[in-house]
């Protein structure tokens, strides 16, 4: 079994240090109380973000992302851009992390006074920690690809909860994973409530079609910061991009399929449902997989 965020084991992250809420502790010692919030109800919004050479990337559209969430749900960071950057330098720093780093960013609305759900029951302020491990997607994905399957548990609508909202209330995507499991693929393509192919359990999904990249609408899959990077590589190089409804039956007949996320960038999709996709040629996926690493390198030269 597979997954988008599959890494070589690293002995270095058995002694990393974590931020929580101002303190840098090894992570033997880094706890939140079992009154937290995000531990009692799955209060809270997270970010993943990745560091390359000493800078991370795309930092301001996942703060955008970051800071509209926690606008959304009425929950105040305490600090601004700026402290969170210094937070995230600090916590680096002490880990001696310049490169091949994944961070998750988490906040949530703060210990509760009693156990139950309302939010002004959160009277201490938030709880943020920060979780950097040294992390390298594995290789062999992006020759074998991954293995998909079309799952039950579908998108919500945005009245339910927005699926934009980076939530730590994950347990859609969880069970959408649970049942991938069970079908014997590495992750779940989950629909949207009309029936058109959205997203996976983990990461935007996109496929190719005579040259054309497709990807959904966007109405109910995470506003995914690489996923935009690819549309917006897609339309600065010539290649024909949509973002459109599509259904299982042009996605079982597609060239190539490729998801998309901070950990693992583009990775390629294998097989759906037991289908291969195409012949396992993938030159599309491989031209953008080539501009978005030159993007990252500019980017990273830009800010270094």
């Amino acid at each position: 079994m597979s997954t988008t965020h599959e890494a070589d084991e690293d002995i270095r992250n058995r002694d990393i240090k974590i931020y929580v809420n101002g303190d840098i502790v090894h992570r033997d010692a880094a706890k939140v109380s079992v009154y937290d919030s995000g531990f009692m109800l799955g209060d809270g919004i997270w970010e993943g973000m990745r560091l390359y050479d000493g800078v991370w990337a795309f930092f301001d559209e996942h703060m955008d992302r970051f800071f509209n969430s926690c606008k959304t749900i009425s929950m105040d960071v305490g600090m601004d851009k700026a402290g969170i950057a210094e937070a995230m330098r600090q916590t680096a720093k002490a880990n001696g992390m310049t490169g091949d780093v994944h961070c998750r960013l988490m906040l949530t609305r703060g210990i509760k006074d009693k156990p139950f759900q309302h939010p002004q029951l959160s009277t201490s302020g938030p709880t943020l920690v920060i979780i950097m491990e040294h992390s390298k997607p594995v290789d062999r994905l992006q020759s074998a690809g991954i293995r998909l399957a079309t799952v039950p548990q579908v998108r919500g609508l945005p009245m339910a909860q927005d699926p934009k909202l980076n939530s730590h209330s994950k347990l859609n995507c969880i069970i959408a994973c649970l049942q991938a499991e069970a079908a014997g693929a590495d992750e779940g393509l989950m629909l949207d409530p009309q029936g058109f192919v959205n997203t996976t359990n983990a990461c935007n999904f996109f496929i190719v079609r005579r040259g054309e990249v497709w990807t959904s609408t966007g109405d109910y899959c995470m506003n995914g910061v690489t996923r935009q990077k690819v549309i917006d590589l897609c339309r600065t190089n010539g290649i024909p991009v949509f973002e459109k409804n599509f259904s299982l039956y042009e996605t079982y007949g597609a060239d190539e399929a490729f998801l998309t996320g901070t950990f693992g960038a583009q990775t390629p999709v294998a097989d759906i449902d037991g289908k291969p996709i195409g012949t396992g040629e993938r030159p599309v996926t491989a031209r953008i997989q080539a501009l978005y690493k030159e993007l990252i390198r500019a980017h990273v030269a830009a800010l270094s």
